[in-house]
């Protein structure tokens, strides 16, 4: 009896198009099987009175032991001292990890909804400060400086006013009625489609209730531990991106601002490791099963446990991405510094933020540095980084050239060799 009322199948939280292809326990048909599950998920259910569907219906939620324990390393893992190449906590020597998190959130997350330039291009777009120069750059542009703003305003409650300006910031210049940015939708002729055939996924709630749904999310978003019922803050924050996603309040442009509430909702609640990751880049590798989250919460009794699930697995994969990025940077910055310290005279030569410039061309032999970008990688001050490269480049380790009004140093093929010319 005890194995009737369990709420999971083989330790996981099945949906039924999951669970129709298992092979049901001994004793039970798949419908038979599947009318225990359900039974056995019911006493784990929670309305969430301010989030509807479109028949006014409340969505639901449930706590079984895979959500508590990606929770659990959700918490554990977004809030502890993780180390810098420099061994200090990343949030003491933040400048650049937040600002390389930024450009690929940027830009993985335009480009999951159509941007089509490379990272290397937008990456250089906006670490060099420079306009963009299509669609799009702009699309990537907008998101970067969106999420900048948007984390500058994470000790403010959200309102309707916040996220149509923000909407207005991640859509600028890229709509084919700038009119839409910044306003809600006034038409219902939106539909979400399946790109590979266009087919019909999602009928979003009609335009006329979209004000009031609005304010509901934001009397959502807002609610703190003593609101009931007591929603977990990462799980709100994901409630927070699912909802704008169905709603889709926006002629374009919604997934974009989903996932920059979610990182607002995430920084107001102390999960500040959480701006140093991207989810949009580990959402880009799955997309399908991305939109199938969705599609399973709708299919399933408006039960949003399923993209609960997919969205924390999202969250602990970048939380893991960012450990091994930070693993392979202390990993560059040793070599760089074993191959400095075996020279007493380049020992004390260079600052750290030369010794990651030098740690990069020394993989990638060709690249350009400016000082603009320099000085926006680390926050610093531009006659700062000026001197950072001039210092380089008169030491011979950057080859300089002058590239319309800009100088712009290169990263020499054979950057080791004059490294070790010069320790000599």
């Amino acid at each position: 009896m005890m194995r009737s009322i369990n709420p999971l199948a083989s330790g996981k939280y099945l949906h039924w198009d999951e669970l129709r292809h298992r092979q049901p326990p001994n004793g039970l048909s798949r419908d038979g099987w599947w009318a225990a599950l359900v039974l056995g998920r019911s006493g784990l259910m929670q309305q969430l009175p301010l989030l509807l569907d479109k028949k006014a219906q409340p969505f639901v939620f449930a706590t079984p032991s895979p959500v508590m324990i990606d929770l659990h390393h959700i918490d554990r893992d977004a809030a502890g001292q993780i180390r810098t190449t420099s061994s200090e906590p990343i949030h003491e020597a933040p400048a650049q990890y937040l600002f390389s998190s930024l450009i690929e959130e940027a830009i993985t997350s335009s480009q999951l909804e159509g941007a089509a330039t490379t990272r290397q291009v937008a990456a250089a777009m906006l670490r060099e400060g420079r306009k963009p120069s299509d669609l799009s750059e702009t699309m990537i542009f907008n998101n970067f400086r969106a999420m900048d703003h948007l984390l500058s305003l994470k000790q403010q409650a959200i309102s309707a006013e916040l996220i149509l300006e923000l909407h207005r910031m991640l859509t600028e210049n890229t709509l084919e009625n700038q009119a839409d940015a910044g306003r809600l939708r006034e038409t219902d002729d939106i539909q979400v489609l399946d790109r590979r055939d266009n087919t019909t996924m999602h009928v979003p709630p009609p335009s006329r209730e979209l004000p009031e749904r609005l304010d509901r999310l934001c009397a959502f978003a807002n609610a703190d531990e003593t609101s009931l019922p007591f929603v977990h803050p990462v799980l709100r924050a994901i409630l927070l991106h699912f909802m704008i996603g169905y709603d889709h309040p926006f002629v374009d442009g919604n997934g974009r601002t989903a996932r920059a509430l979610f990182y607002w909702a995430m920084a107001r609640s102390g999960y500040w490791l959480m701006e140093y990751t991207s989810i949009s880049h580990i959402l880009r590798r799955s997309q399908r099963s991305y939109m199938r989250a969705y599609l399973m919460t709708e299919t399933g009794q408006n039960d949003t446990t399923y993209f609960l699930l997919h969205q924390l697995s999202t969250i602990r994969r970048a939380i893991a991405a960012l450990h091994v990025y930070l693993a392979r940077k202390t990993g560059e910055q040793r070599e760089t510094e074993q191959l400095l310290a075996k020279s007493p005279k380049l020992r004390t030569m260079f600052n750290h933020r030369q010794i990651v410039l030098l740690t990069h061309a020394l993989r990638n032999a060709g690249e350009s540095y400016r000082v603009d970008a320099h000085q926006r990688t680390h926050n610093v001050v531009y006659q700062t980084a000026r001197s950072d490269l001039l210092s380089l480049h008169a030491l011979g380790l950057l080859d300089l050239s002058k590239k319309g009004n800009a100088y712009v140093y290169y990263a020499p093929e054979n950057l080791r060799d004059r490294l070790s010319i010069l320790a000599k």
